[in-house]
């Protein structure tokens, strides 16, 4: 089969996103241009790839097993790439990371930073909830990870490199605004917006809980960060969330911190990876400045609110 990098790399687009319109956006190419190339795959392999059911395209069985070898193809140029920068000695080439949605407010300026000394690494960032980073991390999908709770289940080294203060979060206008010394059970009374099972914030808040024999009130789950700041300011109910994601809110008085016992949260933020993954002389090298660096830049930008 005389099918080319081209090609395959249309084809995964196109596979991902099942579109070939959106297949094109991404790519920068008209959707003709995507679909002549794709005709002609379809002519190497000897096979549809795809089928249309209505306006929605499914991939054939064919195009699945195209998909998978398309993995490991990809996969393994990447992996060539890194090595022929590790042999020149080069810190260049990609890095692949997720991180948990709360540190998508901090993690740009510490890649900003990395970026100043390491001008040639570019960064292939996925930013999701802490249920899909594990499976990311389990599947062996990125290099090294950024969260807050790491998972026990999993072999995994873990490095604190960042404080992670948990602060609890009020509208302008809410009672309790200005008060000293909150018990945590008067609290408990209000209307808390959480965050879903699975997410560190949760946890951290149960486990707090838990240790004044209270139950966490579960009858209102937002699904992120910016949906309880958006709860919160709207007078929705109270909630606790990182310092970092609510920085710019609190200095613009739009948002409230209240003075609770054991608040805020003393927790940290740790960039990890599989116990037994050898780390790419890219992925050695981010993980060192982030643990020698880390708070300093952070520092420079003031995103601290307690």
């Amino acid at each position: 089969m005389h099918m080319t990098l081209r090609q395959l790399t249309l084809f995964k687009a196109v596979a991902q996103h099942l579109s070939f319109t959106r297949a094109a956006a991404e790519l920068c190419l008209t959707q003709p241009a995507v679909s002549i190339q794709i005709k002609q795959l379809e002519g190497h392999v000897g096979m549809p790839l795809f089928e249309q059911v209505g306006k929605r395209i499914f991939l054939t069985d064919a195009g699945r097993e195209l998909y998978a070898a398309c993995g490991d193809i990809f996969a393994r140029i990447d992996a060539l790439e890194t090595s022929l920068n590790e042999l020149q000695g080069s810190i260049k080439g990609q890095l692949k990371l997720s991180v948990v949605t709360t540190a998508a407010y901090f993690t740009p300026h510490l890649f900003k930073a990395f970026l100043e000394l390491y001008p040639e690494v570019y960064f292939s960032l996925k930013v999701t909830n802490r249920n899909s980073v594990l499976e990311r991390m389990a599947n062996n999908e990125d290099e090294l990870v950024i969260m807050g709770q790491v998972p026990e289940h999993l072999h995994v080294t873990a490095h604190p490199f960042l404080e992670n203060l948990l602060v609890v979060l009020a509208p302008p206008q809410h009672p309790l605004v200005n008060q000293s010394h909150i018990p945590l059970g008067r609290f408990a009374q209000e209307t808390i917006l959480i965050r879903e099972m699975g997410s560190g914030t949760r946890l951290a808040m149960n486990r707090c809980f838990a240790a004044h024999n209270l139950e966490l009130p579960t009858q209102m789950e937002l699904g992120s960060s910016e949906a309880i700041k958006q709860g919160v300011m709207t007078g929705l109910g109270v909630s606790i969330l990182s310092q970092y994601a609510v920085a710019s809110e609190v200095a613009a008085g739009t948002i409230k911190l209240l003075d609770v016992e054991d608040f805020p949260l003393k927790r940290q933020w740790s960039v990890a990876h599989l116990s037994d993954k050898k780390l790419s002389l890219v992925a050695r090298t981010f993980l060192e400045f982030l643990l020698a660096n880390a708070p300093e830049v952070i520092q420079k930008i003031d995103l601290s609110i307690v």
